[in-house]
């Protein structure tokens, strides 16, 4: 037994536990720091071979671990773009130097420009939002990402493109007899744009006729359902293409289930094309022994700035307009690794992929094993303070009982070195 081996032998405990306590500092110091994940200090002997019945003293070796995928608490809070992931994943931002990071501190404030910062100085990112398809994800890659901006100086305006329209024709009524309804829509330059939707009576019964007519400042009249509805019919709305409509015993629409009238140029702005549902299995048209009766909708903005913004919990970006539109413009990025607890944690509460945490993968909230995103809430530390001062009161005890063996090597040293006297 060498008194040196043991002396560094209790250096070697007092550094270990001197690594236990600055990562206790770091947990304590991080309670109240949002995402933040604890981190602990693991133990390994380090045992060298002995020799000739000489026992030679080793020592203990440590490991720093992050509870990374360890999930905290949540504190509700009354900001829209604070940010909590109820479950896996994490979220997507950009540093000061254009490199993308991932994090679960999701405290972000609207900046001047619009974007989304957090407190750490962190932007989010995210995709443009498409309502016909998700974009493209590069799975294993943040390329195609963008900064989420909330910012829209100008006015908004989105031309209609859809609607429904569901009625109830009296069955019993007596032919001919005619109702009309009207719906809204906006052109490209957020005018609106009233259509008139006349229905008609036939011979036969459980049949009626369909017209879409638009009347223009001068009175003149335009047939929607014809190809060409630049051109005024200058007449009634009788004289307009006729859609037929089929209902068959119960009272329910059977064909079709919806129309489609011809976009024309009003004004210097186009009236798109719209698809008007009128059927469908729930809630269509009807044909039954009561008052005419009509619900319906056609999409659209009309010119209106942005009041505010909401964030549904599969990460889409909606603002809110000052006439009470919505509209989705960004669908925020998660990410998640295949060993997050292996993830490489730097400054400012972010994380980096590291060679034992495996590839990022991008997805969606709610998708994929993918959590699902709280507005106005935040995750708080995963630091347990009574846990922490429990391995703060041991590491104290652990470290004076080294020093103890250190003192008790050296006390010896000085024993045989004192026996040549």
């Amino acid at each position: 037994m060498s008194l040196y081996g043991t002396m560094r032998t209790g250096v070697s405990g007092m550094n270990a536990q001197a690594n236990r306590l600055s990562t206790v500092a770091d947990n304590i110091a991080n309670a109240n720091t949002t995402g933040y994940k604890k981190a602990s200090t693991q133990f390994s002997s380090l045992i060298l071979p002995s020799t000739g019945g000489a026992y030679n003293s080793g020592g203990v070796t440590t490991d720093i671990r992050y509870s990374i995928s360890s999930q905290g608490t949540f504190t509700y809070t009354t900001s829209t773009t604070d940010l909590a992931i109820n479950g896996k994943g994490f979220f997507i931002v950009e540093g000061a130097d254009g490199q993308e990071y991932m994090t679960r501190a999701g405290a972000f404030t609207p900046m001047d420009d619009g974007t989304l910062r957090n407190s750490a100085g962190f932007t989010l990112m995210g995709y443009p939002y498409s309502s016909t398809e998700d974009p493209t994800i590069v799975i294993n890659g943040f390329a195609g990402l963008e900064k989420i901006n909330l910012a829209s100086g100008e006015l908004n305006v989105k031309a209609s493109e859809s609607g429904y329209l569901h009625v109830n024709l009296p069955s019993n009524e007596a032919h001919p007899y005619s109702k009309a309804t009207s719906l809204v829509a906006y052109d490209s330059l957020g005018n609106t744009r009233k259509l008139d939707f006349t229905y008609s009576t036939t011979a036969t019964p459980g049949e009626w006729n369909l017209s879409v007519t638009y009347t223009d400042d001068s009175g003149a009249i335009h047939d929607m359902l014809s190809p060409t509805p630049d051109t005024a019919i200058v007449a009634s709305p009788a004289a307009a293409t006729q859609e037929a409509l089929s209902f068959d015993t119960s009272g329910k629409l059977t064909n079709p289930t919806d129309i489609s009238t011809f976009g024309m140029t009003i004004g210097g702005g186009e009236l798109n094309a719209l698809n008007i549902s009128i059927g469908g299995d729930t809630g269509g048209s009807t044909q039954l022994a009561s008052a005419f009766a009509a619900k319906g909708d056609i999409d659209g903005i009309g010119p209106s700035g942005v009041a505010g913004y909401e964030i549904s919990d599969d990460g889409i970006v909606y603002l809110k307009y000052e006439n009470g539109d919505m509209a989705p413009k960004y669908r925020i990025a998660m990410a998640n690794v295949q060993s997050p607890d292996n993830l490489k944690p730097l400054p400012g509460n972010v994380y980096t992929q590291s060679p034992d945490s495996g590839v990022v993968v991008m997805g969606y909230a709610g998708n994929g094993g993918y959590g699902t995103i709280l507005s106005g809430a935040l995750e708080d530390s995963n630091v347990d303070i009574a846990e922490e001062l429990t391995s703060m009161i041991e590491s104290q005890r652990n470290y004076t009982a080294n020093s103890k063996v250190f003192q008790t090597g050296s006390e010896l040293m000085e024993v045989l070195v004192n026996l040549k006297r």
